[in-house]
């Protein structure tokens, strides 16, 4: 990518989030797209009525708390960082807290469970997303496979457990839930509104009445893309007037950890050369992310969500970083995926909830205190 320009959204951005409406050429010459997302529609519509009908039946796991926290959109909205704190703030709590994930992007099809204070497996056997959760949450314990009803069993019946995340789950509608949070970045909205592969909606934007909380990702910085309020504006189907209450947070830098694993403040690179390395959705806000600390980001490697980094990719990026003078610098979820000795510091991110602390603290069946009120 261009250097000058680090911050330019990805071609995939440009057509699931277009900064204005979309004009009748791009329209057609997308058509094909659209084509195929109404089939994938219809069949998402109909499974969604089955289980609207009670033909198909979600399996309750009595004595256990499960709490969902998935999105509409594919990738990219800020579900990990939500995990986390919800994670941390149950377990300060004093709730036996496990995470239920399938690992996406594994190698593996064997059930894993594990905890951040135990040998943790490979990231090909466990996936980059549930390792990070692990250990950023190390009293948190990981369940990882296809089958979150068999991993609510176990937390519950062989460790004990009294609540659970089930992370991505909106959709995973086989497992009951006595919450379904929904995460929405305020910066980009449901996008262009098509489901896919024509648009970033794994689902209708009707299925957010299943919602019992959205937790609505304010924009610290500008966009990537210019907002086109049409498109995120809450419509018939958003929740204004549904009745759906709401948490606003704001993800915020916390720290730099250098390779050594070493803690630095928010102001340790500032105005230093930086070459940012991602596999991410939507890697805009990263870039975002680093231009507000201060960095001069002199070059970008960007690469697909979950990439697995070659050893040849690695090479060529620790060589554009070495000739620009640039230190490699990366997201704790690409992290997990770097090789051993390989050279990157990594910015850590936080959550600030803005409003709506008593809407999450009943959701997440904690002791209402209405500090926000």
């Amino acid at each position: 990518m261009n250097p000058s320009t680090p911050e330019a959204p990805t071609a995939i951005e440009r057509v699931f989030y277009p900064p204005a409406p979309e004009p009748w050429g791009r329209r057609a010459l997308l058509s094909p797209l659209t084509a195929v997302s109404w089939t994938y529609a219809a069949a998402v519509r109909l499974r969604g009525a089955l289980y609207d009908s009670g033909l198909l039946r979600a399996e309750r796991v009595e004595g256990l708390r499960v709490i969902s926290v998935g999105n509409l959109n594919v990738g990219g909205t800020g579900k990990t960082p939500a995990v986390l704190h919800l994670a941390d703030l149950l377990v300060r709590e004093g709730r036996k807290v496990g995470i239920l994930t399938r690992g996406y992007g594994r190698g593996s099809r064997e059930p894993l469970t594990f905890t951040g204070a135990e040998a943790l497996p490979s990231v090909e056997d466990a996936g980059d997303e549930p390792l990070l959760l692990a250990r950023r949450c190390p009293q948190v314990r990981l369940f990882v496979g296809a089958d979150r009803v068999s991993g609510a069993l176990r937390a519950r019946d062989d460790f004990g457990l009294d609540t659970v995340l089930l992370d991505d789950g909106f959709q995973h509608r086989r497992l009951a839930r006595d919450e379904d949070l929904v995460v929405v970045d305020e910066s980009v909205g449901l996008g262009n509104g098509h489901m896919l592969p024509r648009g970033p909606l794994r689902e209708p934007r009707s299925s957010l009445r299943r919602a019992t909380l959205l937790w609505m990702r304010a924009s610290s910085t500008a966009p990537t893309v210019p907002t086109n309020p049409a498109l995120v504006t809450p419509g018939p189907d958003l929740p204004e007037g549904t009745g759906v209450p709401r948490v606003r947070t704001r993800y915020l830098p916390t720290a730099w950890l250098e390779p050594s694993g070493q803690i630095h403040p928010t102001a340790a690179l500032t105005g230093q050369p930086v070459l940012a390395l991602a596999g991410l959705a939507r890697p805009g806000g990263f870039l975002r992310t680093l231009q507000s600390l201060g960095t001069e980001v002199r070059d970008a490697a960007l690469f697909p969500d979950h990439h697995r980094f070659t050893a040849d990719e690695l090479r060529a990026v620790g060589a554009r970083a070495a000739r620009q003078g640039a230190r490699v610098v990366t997201t704790e979820k690409d992290a997990v995926r770097l090789p051993p000795g390989f050279e990157a510091w990594v910015v850590r991110l936080g959550v600030e909830v803005l409003e709506g602390e008593s809407h999450l603290r009943r959701a997440l069946g904690l002791a209402d205190v209405p500090r926000d009120l």
